[in-house]
């Protein structure tokens, strides 16, 4: 039987930041696990920006803040078996895991301690009761994400959204960006779920209507979606007879929310939390399972990668002391503290020119910006410097990053993410992604590789985000 003294199960950023700090705690053996082909996790399809602002200080895409992780992986030469699915783990002195993989077969590694990061996944659609057929064109908007970034396949041409989490209004947006018209997005509570920054340029950036108190009661179609019914909801989130509409649609994407991947941690025998849907742990992480510790999506669903690398920095620490010193006192069972969601909506009718959602990071301060008789402008609500320059841009000469993919010619893979190297015009983003659909890339590419130059006339290249060999 194999044998190493610490095992992470899931490659993602939460594995792979619980890899480095238990290395940079003097823990040489250590064996990540992975079940798709490469790490990174879910990170690889989301190729739009918004990630690292506190981690690295800068604004990535997904693939970026991957690649800045697998680096250092590499770079610490931990060890890593990809295309591998873990079956069971069980915690005790030692712990024991099970797992497959196409080379190997069925096998089994003890280990002195094992992190779970296998992080989260979407709700099933069976979980939203709608009335109607199962016919084509319903997808998750998790699954309608790795379909247009990872295969370069477009779900629909006419979509709905249900469900206004940060998912389906980043894919709400991607779906617009790649040709498709989003008729709305429908949220059956009085807020959204998502951040504030998204709205403003996921939705408000390309006119996209997002009806609060409002939900999907019908699917037509019998093959394919051919439209949905929506009406508004009461206070009881029941349906209110009357204001029922028919959105004529080939599309419906459901962004219903996240929930942990935890079968790994019930079958471990670790206490579960009712709320979080994630297991109990102590204030080092560890489970109630001995020798087991947890972090990341897996122990809650968090709303930024940036807290899922910092926890799980906490969990990769305290695993690696729990070997050296041999600490395995349960202590006080504590459940992990999740920060509240803001429920508070965009103001009604909001003048833009008077006020904005600030994008530039995801507090989405309320800013006011008022011009005054001698054409200065007057900034207030902003909590940070980067609030005003941002207000002051987006009064005059709002400016955005364009993110997307390019198809590759002679790769292992059909597209490769990209982005604007900079800023560009808010009004040329029509152009640019014209320019983007039009452009073909050769095989082998680079992250930072140059795939178009001066895009729409910006003076702004197209750049890679990811690699294709």
């Amino acid at each position: 039987m194999k044998r190493t003294d610490l095992i992470i199960v899931g490659g993602g950023p939460a594995g792979m930041a619980a890899a480095l700090a238990a290395r940079e705690k003097g823990i040489r053996d250590i064996l990540i696990l992975e079940r798709d082909k490469e790490l990174g996790g879910i990170l690889n399809q989301c190729i739009h920006n918004g990630f690292g602002l506190h981690t690295f200080k800068e604004e990535l895409t997904g693939p970026e803040y991957a690649a800045r992780y697998v680096d250092m992986v590499r770079e610490k030469k931990i060890q890593g078996l990809l295309n591998t699915m873990v079956i069971d783990v069980q915690g005790g002195n030692p712990c024991r895991v099970t797992a497959m993989n196409r080379e190997e077969g069925m096998f089994q590694i003890e280990a002195r301690a094992v992190v779970l990061a296998m992080g989260c996944r979407e709700r099933p659609r069976g979980a939203m009761n709608i009335p109607g057929y199962r016919p084509a064109g319903i997808f998750s908007a998790g699954t309608a994400q790795r379909y247009v970034n990872i295969e370069g396949r477009m779900p629909g041409r006419e979509v709905v959204v249900l469900g206004s989490g940060d998912i389906g209004l980043i894919m709400a947006r991607r779906m617009t960006l790649q040709g498709a018209k989003v008729r709305m997005v429908a949220e059956i509570m009085p807020y959204s779920g998502g951040l504030k920054r998204n709205i403003v340029q996921c939705l408000d950036d390309f006119g996209i209507p997002l009806k609060l108190s409002h939900t999907v009661t019908e699917i037509h179609g019998r093959e394919r979606v051919e439209g949905v019914t929506v009406a508004k909801v009461d206070e009881n989130l029941a349906p209110i007879p009357g204001t029922e509409e028919y959105v004529a649609c080939d599309t419906l994407l459901l962004s219903c929310g996240l929930i942990p991947e935890n079968e790994l941690s019930q079958a471990a025998g670790a206490e579960m939390d009712d709320v979080t849907q994630g297991p109990v742990v102590n204030a080092r992480l560890e489970t109630t399972a001995e020798g087991i510790f947890a972090c990341g999506n897996v122990l809650h669903v968090h709303d930024l990668v940036d807290n899922v690398s910092i926890e799980a920095e906490r969990a990769g620490a305290f695993a690696a002391e729990y070997i050296l010193e041999g600490r395995g006192d349960w202590g006080e069972a504590l459940r992990p503290k999740i920060p509240a969601k803001s429920k508070s909506t965009l103001p009604e009718g909001r003048d833009a020119s008077s006020q904005l959602i600030c994008i530039g990071c995801p507090v989405g301060c309320l800013i006011t910006v008022e011009k005054k008789e001698d054409g200065s402008l007057n900034i207030t609500g902003n909590t940070c410097q980067k609030g005003e320059a941002y207000a002051r841009n987006e009064f005059t000469a709002p400016v955005r990053t364009v993110t997307s993919m390019i198809r590759v010619e002679g790769g292992r893979g059909k597209v490769v993410p990209v982005k604007t190297a900079s800023e560009i015009p808010k009004g040329k983003i029509g152009e640019c992604m014209d320019e983007i659909r039009r452009a073909k890339a050769l095989a082998p590419v680079r992250v930072g590789d140059v795939l178009i130059k001066n895009v729409a006339g910006t003076g702004v290249s197209v750049i890679a985000t990811g690699n294709m060999d």
